[in-house]
């Protein structure tokens, strides 16, 4: 069953009509309602069209959180092979935030890591929506450090409103948990590729991308705070968050322009959760052409070249 967005209310009244009059003919088979349900969806599709050929980054948001949108378990199921999870910071705990282990993509073995939000009540709260603690992340260099040491590129698949910033995550050194992660991306003199496929939210999802290739979904988003709360911050009221969106330039197409993201994957007309298939298809794709394009560097240009990205990083400005 599709879920619509706040923006999308024309639309699913729509599509709605016409399967209310598909449903009457079912019933009633002398009722000649196809061509009226025909353009019902003739409209609705010409509204889908219009609707997401101008998104506000407010509306981008909502789109990259969508909860049909495909996670991180999606992508390593369809995209990799032999998946072999790897559990634990051999410190603390398991954070089940955070997935990965050895894969092959296309006949190549490689590590990936991502942020899983879960895809139902129970799993969201297994999952603690996607917002890592400290183990996650020290779970994550641990992995880092394998692929390294095996010369593996890694693959990190970025979807997190943030850090989770509970009282026991503090505790036990959250700030430095993520600090050495984002090191440890500094450190790989293996290739690594991140892909934003949802919400990229502040230090949590930095820990993960800070690579040599930062790749982006067409309507995925990434910025220092959630929208919500920098209209917290700014204004003292968390419902100016559509404003807060359009301050924070944190849409794909902004960050390609500033030098924060290098390539785009297009979204299937709707968002990536109303084809799933194909969106999945698209990162891999741009996945093994980024993986590619690294190809001829050496160890030590790749890591200089991921350092040499973010240390001249904002010397590009919105025009």
């Amino acid at each position: 069953m599709q879920t619509y967005l706040d923006f999308e209310k024309g639309l699913a009244e729509l599509q709605g009509k016409a399967e209310e009059l598909r449903a009457m003919a079912r019933q009633d088979p002398g009722m000649e309602t196809g061509t009226e349900a025909d353009q019902l969806d003739h409209k609705a599709d010409e509204m889908l069209r219009e609707l997401y050929s101008e998104l506000t980054p407010w509306q981008k948001c909502q789109v990259a959180r969508h909860p049909n949108r495909p996670h991180a378990g999606d992508y390593i199921e369809a995209l990799f092979s032999e998946y072999t999870p790897l559990a634990g910071d051999r410190n603390f705990a398991d954070d089940s935030a955070v997935m990965g282990g050895l894969a092959r993509l296309a006949d190549r073995p490689v590590m990936v890591i991502g942020h899983e939000k879960g895809s139902d009540t129970k799993s969201r709260l297994e999952r603690n929506f996607g917002m890592a603690r400290p183990e996650g992340y020290r779970k994550a260099v641990r992995l880092m450090e394998l692929a390294d040491r095996f010369g593996l590129p890694l693959i990190t698949l970025v979807d997190t409103p943030g850090a989770y910033p509970g009282k026991g995550a503090e505790e036990r050194g959250q700030a430095e948990a993520i600090a050495r992660s984002t090191d440890m991306c500094l450190r790989l003199h293996a290739p690594l590729i991140s892909v934003v496929i949802g919400e990229g939210g502040s230090g949590g999802a930095v820990a993960f991308a800070t690579a040599n290739r930062v790749i982006m979904l067409e309507h995925a988003i990434y910025s220092v705070i959630s929208p919500e709360g920098c209209a917290s911050i700014l204004w003292k009221n968390a419902d100016k968050m559509r404003e807060a969106a359009a301050a924070l330039h944190l849409t794909a197409q902004d960050l390609l322009q500033l030098g924060v993201a290098d390539t785009i994957v297009p979204e299937p007309l709707g968002g990536a959760h109303r084809d799933r298939a194909a969106a999945i298809a698209s990162v891999g794709e741009a996945i093994e052409a980024a993986l590619t394009s690294l190809g001829g560097l050496s160890p030590v240009q790749l890591r200089g070249q991921r350092r040499d990205k973010y240390i001249g990083m904002g010397a590009k400005r919105l025009g």
